[in-house]
Parts: structure tokens; sequence; C-alpha cells
């Protein structure tokens, strides 16, 4: 069995739990609030003032996170905290702001530095790609 073959059998292992991450992320809602908590850890009344949600819509994405341990909670006094309990969603986050909340001409820098040199592979080992740049302005 090949690397390939064997980064492929991981793939298709992972698959289900990727697609349930990414299912996680796709609502808007729940995206915000995982944006918010990334930052740092935040109250239900802090999410609900700084997200403009009712506290009702808010709960109840909170617990589908809480439920499928993208986040976890911390009781202070009558206050509940939330924050990221999953690393994986916190490397998502984190890649989430880098493309979407960045300077644009810093993240455009950054794609167009010179990649670094791919591991060199036996001839017929596996297709290459060429990796296709917007001109520079």
């Amino acid at each position: 069995m090949t690397r390939g073959d064997v980064d492929l059998e991981r793939l298709k292992a992972a698959a289900p739990e990727a697609a349930e991450l990414l299912r996680q992320l796709a609502n808007a809602n729940r995206l915000l609030i995982l944006c918010h908590i990334a930052q740092e850890e935040r109250s239900v009344g802090q999410l609900e003032q700084e997200l403009g949600l009712r506290q009702p819509g808010l709960s109840q994405q909170l617990a589908e996170l809480r439920q499928s341990g993208l986040v976890k909670t911390r009781r202070e006094s009558r206050s509940i905290y939330y924050s990221l309990a999953d690393e994986r969603a916190q490397g998502v986050m984190a890649m989430l702001f880098e493309i979407f909340c960045q300077d644009p001409a810093a993240l455009a820098e950054r794609l167009h530095q010179a990649p670094a040199p791919e591991p060199t592979r036996p001839a017929g080992d596996a297709a290459r790609f060429a990796r296709i740049l917007p001109p520079r302005a």
C-alpha cells in the first residue's frame, strides 16, 4: 500500500466526522458564535448583546454546539461562560479568520510567497497539479 493509499484511507475514515464539523460551521449564527468565543470566553449575555440574537435562539444554537462537542461551559455564580472545546474547531476558526477577517493585501502577499519545495517522489507516483495564482496588481 502506498503512502497516498494510506492517506486516502484516513480521509475516508474521517470524512463523516469532517462533514459533521462542517455542518455545524455551515450555520451563520453558529459560525458567528464560534468566532466570538474563539477570541475569548463569553457569557450568554455577552453573546446576546454582541451578536444581536435573542436568548431563545442563541440558547438553541449554543445547545447544538455543546452537544456536538465544539464548545464547553463554565459556571460562575449565575452566569454560564462558553469557550471552544475542540482543537479542530479552533484551527478552522483561525483559518477562517485569516481568510475573511485579515487585511486583504496581507493575505494576498502571503499567498504569492514562493511555496515550499515539494518532496521528491519516484516517477509515476502521483499526478502533480500546477498552482495558478492571479496576476499581481
